[in-house]
């Protein structure tokens, strides 16, 4: 027993002191003295490390790429070459927790989780160390950290990513406020979509969105917007906004959902058929044309994003039915541009159906 214990304290002893990160050996550098080549040892006291990062967010679409950009510099600025290491970390949307993305010191570099094989630093210039993201993913989207480490400096920056996209309410089969958080989280997702976050609901209000039922968001309130006050949605006198109901119970309280989707990779289209369909027909009919049913927040993105417009009626991957309108007009529904929804019809009736194909 006392042999086993002096072999643990050695190792720690041996071992403290070596940095270790997620199974990632940092070299061990104290640059705040080194040597300048002819045995002359050059302190650095009084140098400040400094990380450059731009105020304004960055916009990016799912499916493309984002450059996040990060520099530093010493003050006073110094002629000698010193070493550092860079860490890139997708921050909790309170800024309290972090995520690793991207780890390197020189040309090493160690990428983490859903982020390994999509990251990679950009150095085009001395002393940059951006982070370029591929294939954007919905998830992708908030506030990243740069961080600079340099012997016992350690500095940071803060750069926001915003993904373009779209926000809408969404109700199952069942109707009005059946789902409970996780139910409306899961929901979202078989939509090709996530569950909106506030600053999303937000911007969608400040560009219309207006909408009298309360549905979950991804910070575990509910809440909703309204553009036109009226009595059943918070009374005439109130001002337009956001009505919040706050944080609810994710599992008793039940409610609809919003949620958001960006940019496709592939077409959402209305299948030219010589027949009206079912449901079940429907979905063979995309298989045989190479395609598969569209999906909620698929058709949503492509009346967004490349104003697809239809005035015909046609079936989606969760049963309902309904037809995209970019461009207004008599007997295709209200004044205004938007998703038309005709709720959940009998799966025998027969309409037509929007199919998505990959590009």
């Amino acid at each position: 027993m006392l042999a086993e214990l002096a072999v643990i304290l050695l190792v720690t002893s041996v071992c403290k002191g070596l940095p270790f990160y997620n199974g990632f050996y940092y070299e061990h550098i104290l640059n705040n003295k080194t040597n300048n080549g002819n045995g002359e040892v050059i302190h650095f006291n009084g140098v400040r490390l400094v990380v450059n990062t731009p105020d304004d967010p960055l916009f990016g679409y799912r499916g493309g790429n984002a450059t996040l950009p990060c520099t530093f510099h010493y003050e006073p600025k110094l002629n000698s070459t010193r070493k550092y290491r860079v860490k890139w970390s997708k921050l909790h949307k309170d800024n309290t927790k972090e995520r690793d993305v991207l780890v390197a010191i020189g040309l090493r570099h160690r990428s983490f989780g859903e982020y390994k094989g999509r990251v990679h630093l950009i150095q085009k210039m001395p002393n940059e160390v951006s982070l370029v993201i591929t294939d954007l993913r919905l998830e992708d989207y908030g506030n990243y950290k740069c961080e600079v480490i340099d012997g016992l400096e350690d500095e940071s920056g803060i750069v926001e990513l915003e993904l373009r996209g779209v926000v809408f309410p969404y109700q199952p089969h069942g109707g009005r406020y059946q789902l409970n958080f996780h139910d409306a989280k899961k929901a979202c997702e078989d939509q090709d979509a996530m569950m909106a976050s506030f600053e999303q609901l937000f911007k969608a209000w400040e560009e219309g969105l207006d909408w009298c039922n309360a549905g979950w968001l991804m910070d575990g309130t509910v809440q909703y917007p309204i553009t036109l006050p009226r009595e059943p949605c918070g009374g005439k006198e109130m001002p337009p906004g956001v009505r919040s109901y706050g944080e609810r119970h994710k599992h008793l309280h039940r409610y609809d959902a919003f949620c958001f989707s960006s940019a496709l990779k592939g077409k959402v289209y209305y299948l030219e058929h010589p027949e009206k369909l079912t449901f079940a027909e429907a979905k063979a009919a995309c298989q045989d044309d190479g395609a598969q049913i569209a999906k909620v927040g698929q058709l949503f993105a492509a009346w967004k994003f490349i104003d697809l417009d239809r005035c015909d009626a046609g079936w989606l991957d969760d049963g309902s039915l309904r037809y995209p309108i970019a461009f207004p007009r008599p007997n295709c529904g209200p004044p205004e541009p938007g998703v038309r929804n005709f709720g959940f019809p009998t799966r025998h009736m027969k309409f037509g159906v929007y199919c998505y194909k990959m590009s």
